[in-house]
C-alpha cells in the first residue's frame, strides 16, 4: 500500500466534541502550509488499547490525549518519558518509524511556559528560587504544577484541597519536604507570603461555582493563575486584577502545552501570539 504523504495525527477522548485541539492544530497546519491533518477521534475508554495497535496502519503519526485517557493510556504505550511518568498521566503519543507507542506529558512544559512568558519577571528576577506557591487542587492539572514547578527550583508548595486526604495521597507520590498539605477552610491564610497562587479546579468554570477565597492575605507582588479559559477571566483573576495583583489566565497553558507536540509531529516550532489566542477564543 502507498504511504500517504500527507502527515497525520489527532486527539483522542470520550467525548470529543468540545475539543479545541483540531481548531488549534488545523490554524498551524494553515499558517505554515504544512501538507497535514489534525482530525478529533472519539474513543471509548474500553476500546482505546485496539485504537491505538491501529495507529501505525493508519499512518497516524501522533496523538493527544485528553480525558478520560491520558491516565488509563500507559499500559498500552512501549516507552514513557520521566516527566510523564512523575506526572502519572500521558497527553501526547508519538508513533515512532518502528511503530512503538511514545508517550510524553507536556502539560508541564504549557503550565510554566504560559506563567514565564505572561510574567516574564518570574523568571528574569529568580523569583522561582525561593518563592511559596499555593496549588489550589490535586487532580492532573495539579501534578502537572507541581512537578514543573519543583524542578524551576520552588522552595515550598503548600498544597490545598476540598478532600484533603486526596492532596495527602498526592504529597506522597512526590515525597519532597518542599510540599506541606493544608487545610481547605484555611485556605485563605496559607496564601499569606505566597509568590504564586495558582487555582487548578473547574470551580470559577462556566457552569461551575467560583472559587471561595479571600485573597487580602496575598502579597499585592503574587501572580494569580487560574488554569480555567472559558470562561478567559474567572471570578478568581477578576479578583486580582482589582487588588493589582500580576494574573495569568489558562488559555495560554493550552497553547503551549500544544506547541512541543506539534513540532515532533509536522517539524515546525509554532508561534503562540495574540492571533492565535483571538482564533481560539472566537470557539469558546
Amino acid at each position: 500500500m502507498k504511504k500517504d504523504s500527507k502527515i497525520k495525527a489527532g486527539v483522542v477522548g470520550w467525548p470529543i466534541s468540545h475539543s479545541l485541539s483540531p481548531r488549534l492544530h488545523g490554524y498551524w497546519l494553515d499558517k505554515y502550509d504544512i501538507p497535514g491533518e489534525y482530525l478529533p477521534y472519539a474513543v471509548k475508554p474500553e476500546a482505546l488499547g485496539e485504537f491505538l495497535k491501529s495507529l501505525a496502519k493508519k499512518q497516524i503519526t501522533g496523538l493527544n490525549l485528553t480525558v478520560p485517557h491520558k491516565e488509563i493510556v500507559r499500559p498500552f504505550l512501549d516507552e514513557i518519558d520521566e516527566v510523564a511518568q512523575r506526572i502519572g498521566a500521558v497527553n501526547v503519543i508519538t508513533v515512532q518509524k518502528d511503530g512503538r507507542l511514545f508517550g510524553r506529558n507536556t502539560d508541564g512544559i504549557g503550565f510554566l511556559t504560559n506563567l514565564k512568558t505572561s510574567v516574564p519577571t518570574w523568571s528574569s528576577s529568580g523569583s522561582s528560587n525561593g518563592a511559596v506557591a499555593v496549588i489550589i487542587g490535586a487532580g492532573g492539572a495539579a501534578r502537572a504544577a507541581i512537578v514543573s514547578l519543583l524542578d524551576d527550583g520552588i522552595s515550598e508548595i503548600r498544597l490545598i484541597n476540598r478532600t484533603r486526604d486526596r492532596a495527602e495521597k498526592l504529597a506522597e507520590i512526590y515525597n519532597d519536604p518542599r510540599i506541606t498539605v493544608c487545610d481547605w477552610q484555611d485556605r485563605s491564610k496559607y496564601i499569606s507570603g505566597a509568590a504564586l497562587l495558582v487555582n487548578t479546579t473547574s470551580l470559577g468554570m462556566k457552569g461551575q461555582p467560583p472559587l471561595d477565597i479571600d485573597l487580602s492575605e496575598l502579597p499585592l507582588t503574587a501572580v494569580v493563575y487560574d488554569i480555567v479559559y472559558n470562561p478567559l477571566e474567572t471570578p478568581l483573576l477578576k479578583q486580582a486584577k482589582l487588588r493589582g495583583n500580576p494574573y495569568v489566565d489558562g488559555l495560554g497553558m493550552l497553547l503551549y502545552q500544544a506547541a512541543p507536540a506539534f513540532q515532533g509531529w509536522f517539524g515546525r516550532a509554532p508561534e503562540v501570539d495574540q492571533n492565535l489566542r483571538h482564533y481560539i477564543l472566537e470557539a469558546l
